[in-house]
């Protein structure tokens, strides 16, 4: 059970995970190029930007994104309908797919499918486990060394460091640690830091070497940096398996010793007594062996030495690179605003193809004609259809736009939010043609998402529908086969052909006068067991997952009582809905099918935008 719970979470969250690295990834490229441009200038500045581009695989989009869907002031019903929109979706969302029966809701008919994301989520979790293991140890080392220390109150080097700290005008002092280890000098904690000495280390240095040290020290202090390193260490630790994240982690530990480098040389220290007095430490001393604990030595050495002892170094920002900064700050920050405004998920839906709400040759949409004045099938005015897809046409009768919604989203009753309340009340007829040309792309089965398309886009252009899709944990069905196994029959060979009629609609029979329930029955002809289990859905206003892994198509006939439910139009019975068996009792009885209660993370279709259909 709970591979497959990892399973599900991994099909419902692995799009908008998959589009979060890929957002994130494009802002760290954003950021080498910036990084690029302002090379020549101050270590600090590309330091900044580089953890902000850090910072961004924690944070993503969907907030600023959230905001600018409330800013429907801005966007009008047309707006959805330009290639624009839907450009922007594609480069921004490039693996979110759309609701469609196929697509939105997790397979779970082939071993292989539910197998695979529970493996990569075992993967990630050993990758996370072992880079935590790796660090504790390595915190351990460091703790070790502390526990090993004395404080100092006394020596050359605590009398300089409280000078450094009076002209820098810190407010609060910097406990020394003197330790017998071979540890650099570096910075231990983030909220209440303390500098960890080699106690060697001092005769090795002169005061003016101990001066440039300790300087450094102060300027990790006041950068915050260990706080910075311990966040970018999280973001490692998440994404492991992302090779941008660790080479960002090695440019972060590069500009916070330059941008350090940088600040010493600006207090006045010598550039040759700064750059020996590295090389002493280096000398005696071992480095740091975690990112946030700021020592001396990080970086490229060499690297180091020559910008140190550059004259050039940390060239201030001119007015082109601030303008290029605040640009790339607000674009930052715009583009996901925009991408709300322009409520560029519904574009997918209405715009991804113009092919495709072309591909009715008629569509009509109407408020829904008296019931007695409807269409009737199968030589039998008590055998109604609701719904049907045929090879050409679509058509529904006296449905409301809540189920006409669901039909184009492949989605249940529980899995829409928002609208008006005549999504639900009020009833409409839907006639549509599809064009001769296209009629094999048009159906059930495997036409099911070219058909959802197709209807998603008439909704669209007809009552300018516009939706955005959110995640939620809904309870659910998963259609199995009973103990005493299936009891399908299999459609004849000229029903399951391909480019057969395939038919499928709701009985509703007589009942009897205060029996206070009906009796409904279920009708198909040459039908997957998939579609079969998406109809039966629709009765029951919640997803029913099939899980039978059953291939091929069937003739159904199933018949069972909903209680509590009015006679319809007042009819006499024929059939008595007391007697009448449960749908789950029906199932079994009838087909040899069971209905299996679960709760998994499924989409929901959020209606942002409907307008009501007239006559006109």
């Amino acid at each position: 059970m709970i591979p497959r719970e990892i399973s599900n979470l991994c099909a419902a969250y692995g799009p908008g995970l998959a589009n979060h690295l890929w957002q994130s990834s494009l802002v760290a490229v954003a950021a080498a190029l910036l990084t690029l441009v302002l090379r020549k200038n101050q270590a600090r500045i590309r330091y900044w930007i580089w953890l902000a581009a850090s910072l961004k695989f924690l944070v993503p989009f969907a907030p600023l994104v959230a905001i600018g869907k409330e800013l429907s002031w801005f966007r009008s019903s047309g707006q959805t309908q330009t290639g624009l929109y839907f450009t922007i979706e594609q480069i921004g969302q490039p693996f979110a797919s759309p609701i469609s029966g196929a697509s939105a809701l997790p397979v779970h008919g082939s071993a292989s499918g539910s197998v695979i994301p529970g493996a990569l989520f075992l993967v990630w979790l050993a990758g996370f486990v072992a880079v935590i293991a790796i660090w504790c140890v390595r915190w351990r080392r460091v703790s070790m060394a502390m526990r090993e220390s004395a404080p100092m109150r006394a020596g050359d080097e605590f009398e300089i460091l409280r000078r450094l700290e009076h002209a820098a005008g810190l407010p609060t002092q910097l406990a020394i640690l003197s330790s017998p280890t071979t540890l650099e000098p570096g910075i231990f904690g983030v909220f209440r830091p303390v500098l960890l000495w080699p106690k060697g280390i001092s005769g090795r240095l002169t005061p003016d070497h101990l001066e440039a040290v300790l300087a450094h020290e102060l300027c990790h202090i006041r950068r915050r940096d260990n706080l910075a390193a311990a966040i970018h260490m999280i973001v490692e630790a998440v994404f492991w398996f992302h090779p941008l994240v660790w080479w960002m982690g090695a440019r972060l530990i590069d500009e916070r010793e330059r941008a350090c480098d940088e600040q010493v040389l600006e207090l006045g220290s010598r550039r040759e007594i700064y750059a020996e007095s590295i090389l002493k430490v280096c000398e005696f001393c071992v480095g740091s062996p975690l990112a946030c604990v700021a020592g001396v030595t990080g970086s490229d050495l060499k690297k180091r030495m020559v910008h140190i002892m550059s004259e050039h170094i940390g060239r201030k920002l001119d007015f082109s690179r601030k303008l290029l900064i605040i640009t790339a700050a607000v674009l930052a920050i715009a583009i996901p605003l925009i991408f709300g405004v322009l409520d560029a998920t519904p574009s997918r839906a209405q715009s991804a193809d113009a092919a495709i709400s072309s591909t009715f040759q008629s569509f009509s949409i109407k408020p829904a004609q008296d019931s007695a004045s409807m269409p009737t099938y199968a030589g039998s005015g008590e055998h109604m259809v609701k719904m049907m897809v045929g090879r050409d046409e679509f058509f529904a009768a006296n449905v409301t736009m809540a189920a006409l919604i669901q039909e184009a989203y492949g989605v249940q009753a529980n899995q829409i939010s928002g609208g008006p309340d005549w999504l639900s009340t009020d009833r409409f007829d839907v006639q549509a043609k599809v064009d001769p040309s296209q009629t094999s792309s048009f159906g059930l089965g495997p036409n099911r998402p070219a058909t959802e398309h197709m209807l998603q886009a008439a909704l669209a252009e007809y009552t300018q529908l516009a939706v955005h899709t959110e995640t939620k944990d809904l309870p659910i069905y998963a259609l199995v086969v009973g103990q005493g196994g299936s009891k399908l029959q299999p459609a004849p060979t000229q029903e399951s052909s391909e480019g057969g009629q395939r038919m499928m609609g709701m009985r509703r029979m007589t009942v009897q006068k205060g029996s206070g329930g009906q009796v409904v029955g279920l009708a198909a002809q040459g039908v997957p067991v998939a579609d079969f289990a998406s109809q039966l859905s629709r009765q029951l206003g919640t997803a029913i997952i099939d899980k039978t892994g059953l291939k091929g198509n069937y003739n159904f006939s199933l018949q069972w009582a909903i209680q509590g439910t009015p006679s319809v139009n007042g009819n006499p019975a024929s059939a008595n809905a007391a007697s009448a068996p449960s749908i789950s009792t029906a199932l079994e009885q009838q087909l040899g099918l069971k209905l299996v209660p679960q709760t998994q993370p499924m989409p929901v279709v959020v209606i942002d935008h409907i307008e009501k259909p007239t006559d006109n």
